[in-house]
């Protein structure tokens, strides 16, 4: 029997796939969402979720019930732009503090309070496996173009956590890292983007079954290269 998952934005783009591919090879996937995909794979278990809501995670976790999960895969998350307009977003003189909010809720409160509320689950899993969703975009020495404030900011200060989890969960035998799944074509990511969901998401599958307790804190990229902070 293969391992038991959490997804989360498990809906659609990314988290569609990796669940799509979980489920395919045997795994157990239990997927969330604020919304129902279309269609789930045979097997696959959907709990709806918004990360940004601590009533709906109280909701997960009751439903959950201690049952274990050997890997936690926050992916969900949001950008400031909708799918299909230009990736450089919004500059200065256009930032909103209502989205400001609504991103590090969502991207970085969101998977922290998450997290926090299943690590229980996690620890009776023999995994004990966090993998946060972050961006190459997070990158603070690989920004050269400025722009994407929310974003960026969020998805660094998801990296910041993932660190944060990694070091205060080491004596417990977590694995936490921080993983860029690259740019694809998704409804966040665009359809200018470089890559398909199915070339990230076989990627990401490969990189979950090689990740060790020694990579834990990393910020990978999804061919497993280390991304500067």
């Amino acid at each position: 029997m293969g391992r038991v998952y959490l997804v989360t934005g498990a809906n659609r783009g990314i988290g569609l796939g990796i669940t799509r591919a979980l489920a395919a090879r045997g795994d157990r996937v239990i997927a969330c969402s604020r919304k129902p995909a279309r269609s789930w794979p045979a097997g696959v278990r959907w709990i709806r979720l918004d990360v940004a809501d601590d009533r709906s995670i109280a909701r997960l976790v009751g439903a959950l019930a201690g049952e274990p999960v050997d890997v936690l895969i926050n992916n969900a998350g949001v950008s400031e732009t909708v799918a299909g307009r230009s990736r450089s977003g919004p500059a200065l003189g256009k930032l909103q503090r209502q989205t400001l909010d609504t991103l590090f809720q969502t991207n970085a409160a969101g998977p922290l309070m998450l997290t926090q509320a299943v690590l229980c689950n996690l620890e009776r899993g023999d995994s004990r496996f966090v993998v946060n969703l972050s961006s190459d975009l997070a990158s603070i020495g690989g920004n050269t173009l400025g722009r994407w404030y929310a974003y960026r900011a969020s998805k660094t200060a998801l990296n910041m956590i993932t660190r944060c989890l990694a070091v205060e969960l080491a004596p417990r035998r977590f694995t936490c890292v921080a993983v860029s799944p690259g740019w694809a074509r998704t409804a966040m990511g665009g359809r200018q983007a470089p890559m398909s969901v199915a070339t990230s998401v076989k990627a990401l599958v490969r990189l979950f079954d090689r990740v060790t307790r020694e990579d834990s804190g990393k910020f990978l990229s999804y061919d497993g290269k280390s991304i500067g902070w």
